[in-house]
């Protein structure tokens, strides 16, 4: 039930067709970081907005966009996007897109995405029929900018999601090449968890006298997370992983390489978890597919690198398990962040071998945590309590109906620098070339002699099936017992749910 005495979405000063869109959706109260940007960004002022992962601020740039959009009186031109929304990765652009969508589109409102891996052509048909709102990673809008398939000199705001991302994957010389093609003086929102790697200059280059808000700091831990350390050795790790993943629920498994990802979601389906994988080599469609698995329930668990899981938003996460400690705690509290989300409770694991106990402890340190420390086998009682419910482990064929295939990304469009933009995020500024060369390498190594014969072709990807049920003690809700915490459920845009349990 929604707290009576917190300010509506129409108290904010939310134009009363966009606010009933809301509650049609569920969206009955607003969260802290938009009652405290939304009625500056309504007013036309530029806003820093510094707040965590699941906290609420993609409707807190959405309202505003929408809502500059039905006020001003300048039509819809083609090749003339009125609103423009940067994120760094194609997932978060998705996300983006379907939250503004839900808003807009009612209104009568066009919103399109714009980022690498995909054809172009679509894109560019959409911006000829006319768009209103366009969500874009920065390399590939910066190519159809130079292909002239659009003008962002109608632009009216501007928003710059996840900045201290962009920064890490090198997007800001593109980021400032788009800005500055934006009309001087137009309004522009910019959240960020943090201010450094380049992230203050954008301000003062870029945001006129802009209005700071800052809630729930990415840099400081949640209250509702529960932190554990399992300390493992060779032998226990895989054991206690499958354990832990064999519990009804929905879990992200964290490595640091993606060909760590790929190996260790391969053993997990040979071990019964229905997994996928999230790593830059996947094609977008194969990522499209693997996320949907992973939002649906056909597979439990998703191991993803850091890069290509920040822009995942995924609704009732409840176990983050990291699989390979991070380096920086910085990173320990990005990936963490996608559970526990918007008031939600979740647990976080750190799987620690005897070499790592040194860097572990100075992460947690440096993370302001005080985590719970075990030596941990795969029969310790610990693991019931970190991720309760029946185990239940599938046979292969069981797996593979359950999974989509994913098909590495072809080398061609695993280019470099501008990774999110344009079809790879963790790839070299040299990438492209490198893929190239190395593809061209392979094809004389495989191109058969004269009179060799032909080898045989694979069998297509299995189809899709039921997924696995959650027995025993897996709960139904928040709060819902033991269990509880590690139910599942369909995903909204937005981070937020009505009826008081709202989830990010």
């Amino acid at each position: 039930m929604a707290d009576t005495s917190a300010p509506t979405f129409a108290d904010l000063g939310v134009h009363p067709k966009i606010a009933s869109i809301l509650q049609d959706e569920g969206f009955d109260a607003p969260f802290p970081i938009q009652v405290a940007t939304v009625p500056d960004t309504l007013a036309g002022r530029d806003v820093l907005g510094r707040g965590r992962t699941g906290s609420g601020k993609t409707l807190a740039f959405a309202i505003p966009v929408v809502s500059r959009l039905l006020t001003v009186e300048t039509a819809r031109a083609p090749g003339r996007p009125r609103a423009l929304v940067l994120a760094p990765t194609r997932e978060l652009a998705s996300q983006i897109y379907r939250a503004i969508d839900m808003i807009a589109r009612p209104l009568g409102l066009r919103t399109a995405t714009v980022y690498g891996g995909v054809p172009t052509k679509p894109q560019v048909a959409a911006f000829r029929k006319g768009v209103d709102i366009v969500v874009a990673c920065p390399g590939r809008l910066e190519d159809l900018l130079q292909q002239q398939a659009l003008t962002l000199k109608g632009v009216e705001i501007t928003v710059l999601d996840e900045a201290d991302h962009m920064a890490d994957l090198g997007f800001l010389p593109s980021v400032k090449r788009l800005l500055d093609a934006t009309p001087h003086g137009s309004q522009r929102l910019l959240f960020s968890a943090t201010l450094d790697r380049g992230i203050d200059g954008i301000v003062k280059q870029y945001l006129q006298k802009p209005v700071t808000h800052s809630v729930d700091s990415a840099e400081s831990p949640v209250d509702t997370m529960e932190h554990h350390v399992l300390y493992v050795n060779s032998e226990t790790r895989m054991p206690v992983l499958v354990d832990l993943l064999s519990a009804p629920g929905k879990t992200i498994v964290f490595t640091r390489t993606k060909y760590k990802a790929k190996a260790l979601a391969r053993s997990l389906n040979r071990n019964g978890i229905p997994s996928v994988e999230m790593h830059s080599n996947l094609a977008q469609n194969a990522r499209i597919r693997n996320l949907a698995a992973f939002s649906d329930g056909r597979a439990n668990t998703l191991v993803a690198t850091d890069i290509a899981a920040r822009g995942i938003h995924v609704d009732d996460v409840s176990l983050v398990i990291h699989a390979d400690p991070p380096v920086e705690h910085k990173a320990y509290l990005h990936r963490s962040g996608r559970t526990a989300r918007a008031g939600s409770a979740g647990t976080v694991v750190t799987i620690t071998l005897p070499e790592q106990r040194r860097d572990v402890a100075d992460l947690v340190k440096k993370a302001k945590i005080a985590p719970t420390f075990t030596e941990a086998t795969q029969d310790h009682p610990i693991l019931a309590e970190l991720a309760p419910g029946e185990r239940v482990r599938l046979s292969s064929a069981e797996v593979e109906k359950l999974l989509p295939t994913t098909p590495s990304q072809p080398a061609s469009q695993r280019s470099g620098s501008r990774g999110g933009g344009r079809g790879g995020d963790e790839s070299r500024p040299d990438g492209a070339k490198a893929a190239r060369r190395a593809g061209e390498s392979r094809a004389r190594r495989s191109s058969p002699k004269p009179g060799a014969p032909k080898a045989g072709g694979s069998k297509p990807g299995a189809g899709t099936g039921k997924p696995r049920s959650a027995k025993a003690g897996s709960g139904a809700g928040a709060g819902g017992g033991a269990g509880a915490k590690r139910s599942g459920g369909p995903a909204r845009p937005g981070g937020q749910r009505s009826g008081g349990a709202r989830r990010g």
